[in-house]
């Protein structure tokens, strides 16, 4: 706990006040704003006076976030993972973890971008020494956008092959299609009896499309053998990566606009797919199989972990995002009721498309036969053969695939708009020169992802954009929200961050926020990292195993990223002028803050020597109502 002792000259014209009641707060409140320099639109202590871009409107930001947050694996993966880990018994840790450790987490991502209004580089002016993680979320955001663009291509392209009276996986006979397609009306339960499910089934006409007609696949020997671009998903990446551009190239007030679409789109389209689905013969069982609750589950540490994960991958906390779109905030924005409503629609929604996906695998089983475990599936089988192959048999198939392809591609498109925006915010905001040129350098930094991509939509594509999903933001990005988590709250202090929440919405967070922040959050993120690096194995892509140097390649693309950390603070120790003592102090203390650090006054020094007196003089003051600061903590 901290003390803040104001300067005597200073105390002198605050006293007086103490002994009103009626406004005290609000008094306090601005003589401590006129005291840092801050002012409603005006940024903290130390930053310049370049007024800096803000939204346009408030729905601008919130639509942002959520269109960020809310992305392709809230279709793809929730529901499934739902669905096996005990339906609605999984419902129980998810909602817990989101409760600890994933409000908390956004809360803390906002507040520390509003305020500073910095990107996720610069934001550690607050801990100099942490300033490498910024750098490590903005690299693994720059990764993600290599292959997430990819998916977006994927979507694109079935959107266009969708627009035909028939819908082109509907049946075999295409060139694509191999000798052993099998016409889905002919597989049935008992053709299924070796113990293979539907989903995996990979000569069905919807199965052969994507991996033989878009993917190509059949033509790979696997990672080493990749093979050219193909032509048809290189135009797809193409308008994907202009689209991106021409979103991004102004900034937030381009940006901003576009989400209007691109984040309402897949509500409106998924209730529609809701409205369709239920109406279909077995839709009721699948939607019952969704929502079984199997308490027994949860003796299964693999569903904690399950839920965990997902919770922190579905809110998007760590990847620099956040913190950049709250940057462009207004500085007294309310981002505590920002959090808290962003991150439930966020979940909401992940738990409401589950109903629109399951209604239409309870249609597939009832068509062939066969159990709900047999059509149920995660990931691009779902989106890319199963789902699909239901849309096709369905009266004007044709509406319904452009419908849902639409859905994919504005699910993704703003998913990819945020990451992009964290790099280039990051590194517009460390780098002048880049911020002078902001149209030029967003140029560079699509068409940079563009090339890298060209990667994964060879014929071995699909092995590339799998070694990338298991290692670009996996284990690392655990890492770095581990370490950022750790940099506010244990070394910039939970108590100052408080200040600065307070300085902008005037009030304090609660207990339990900061609880939260100082050892919750932490725990949850050690949790899931050590769980990540336990249960990781080789890759593969369904029956093909990657070769040994692949993984040492896919770890390479992971440390390459978390090795910003360690070595940014080396770089940091040694460029601090003084003693041992001295660099360790400019290390971590807010760089506003330097000139006390040749005074000897160091905050962080001092709170865990006095941490007993604190709590005892903090708890007297409060008991006496005495004339120190009533803002102590």
């Amino acid at each position: 706990m901290n003390i803040q002792v104001l300067p005597e000259h200073k105390l002198s014209s605050v006293a007086p006040l103490k002994q009103c009641n009626v406004e005290k707060k609000e008094v306090e409140l601005i003589l401590v704003k006129d005291q840092n320099g801050v002012h409603p639109r005006a940024g903290p202590p130390g930053s310049s006076d370049e007024e800096r871009e803000t939204w346009g409107k408030k729905i601008d930001f919130l639509l942002s976030v959520i269109g960020f947050a809310v992305d392709l694996a809230n279709v793809w993966r929730f529901p499934y993972l739902c669905y096996k880990n005990g339906g609605g018994a999984f419902l129980i840790p998810y909602i817990l973890f989101l409760v600890i450790a994933g409000m908390p987490l956004f809360y803390m991502e906002l507040a520390l971008g509003q305020y500073n209004r910095e990107g996720a580089a610069t934001v550690w002016k607050i801990c100099p020494i942490f300033k490498g993680v910024g750098y490590t979320v903005i690299l693994i955001a720059l990764y993600v956008g290599f292959y997430y663009n990819v998916i977006i291509a994927w979507s694109l392209h079935y959107l266009f092959s969708s627009m035909t009276a028939e819908l082109p996986w509907l049946n075999c006979g295409n060139r694509w299609n191999s000798e052993n397609c099998t016409d889905p009306k002919n597989i049935n339960g008992s053709l299924l009896g070796n113990g293979t499910s539907y989903a995996k089934y990979k000569i069905t006409p919807a199965a052969e499309y994507y991996e033989r007609g878009v993917l190509h696949l059949h033509e790979s020997k696997g990672i080493q053998d990749l093979g050219l671009p193909r032509w048809e998903l290189s135009l797809c990446l193409v308008v994907v990566v202009f689209i991106l551009y021409f979103s991004l190239w102004k900034g937030v007030k381009s940006s901003g606009k576009v989400v209007y679409i691109t984040a309402t789109m897949p509500y409106v389209v998924l209730f529609v797919l809701l409205i369709r689905g239920i109406t279909l013969p077995g839709a009721m069982d699948g939607i019952r199989a969704y929502l079984h609750i199997d308490f027994q589950q949860l003796n299964n540490p693999k569903v904690w972990i399950d839920a965990a994960t997902q919770i922190f991958y579905s809110l998007g906390a760590g990847f620099g995002v956040l913190i950049a779109f709250a940057s462009y905030n207004k500085f007294d924005n309310n981002c505590y009721r920002d959090a808290l409503l962003t991150s439930t629609v966020n979940c909401v929604t992940s738990f409401f498309s589950g109903f629109a996906i399951f209604s239409v695998l309870g249609y597939m089983a009832y068509k062939h036969g066969v159990k709900i475990e047999d059509v149920a599936t995660e990931g691009a089988g779902l989106v890319f053969i199963i789902y699909p192959e239901a849309i096709s048999t369905l009266p004007g198939s044709t509406f319904w695939a452009i419908v849902f392809f639409i859905m994919l591609l504005t699910l993704g498109i703003d998913s990819s708009m945020g990451g992009m925006e964290a790099v280039i915010t990051g590194l517009t905001d460390d780098f002048k020169i880049l911020k002078r040129n902001r149209k030029i350098f967003t140029f560079i930094t699509a068409f940079g992802t563009f090339l890298v991509a060209l990667l994964c939509i060879t014929n071995g594509g699909i092995y590339v954009l799998t070694l990338l999903d298991n290692f670009a933001a996996g284990t690392s990005i655990l890492f770095g929200v581990l370490i950022e988590a750790i940099g506010v709250s244990w070394f910039y202090g939970v108590d100052r961050f408080s200040e600065d929440i307070e300085r902008m919405m005037g009030f304090k967070p609660g207990l339990y926020w900061r609880l939260c922040w100082k050892f919750v959050s932490p725990a949850f993120l050690l949790f899931v990292v050590i769980a990540s690096i336990v249960t990781s194995t080789g890759l593969r892509y369904d029956e093909y195993i990657f070769p040994q140097w692949s993984n040492i390649v896919g770890w390479g693309i992971a440390m390459s990223s978390m090795a910003f950390v360690p070595c940014y603070a080396i770089y940091k120790f040694f460029s601090m002028p003084g003693t041992f003592k001295q660099r360790i102090a400019y290390c971590i203390t807010p760089e506003h803050e330097h000139h006390r650090v040749a005074e000897g006054d160091v905050r962080q020094f001092k709170v865990r020597a006095h941490l007993c007196v604190c709590l005892t003089a903090n708890y007297k003051l409060h008991k006496k109502h005495s004339h120190c600061d009533s803002d102590t903590q």
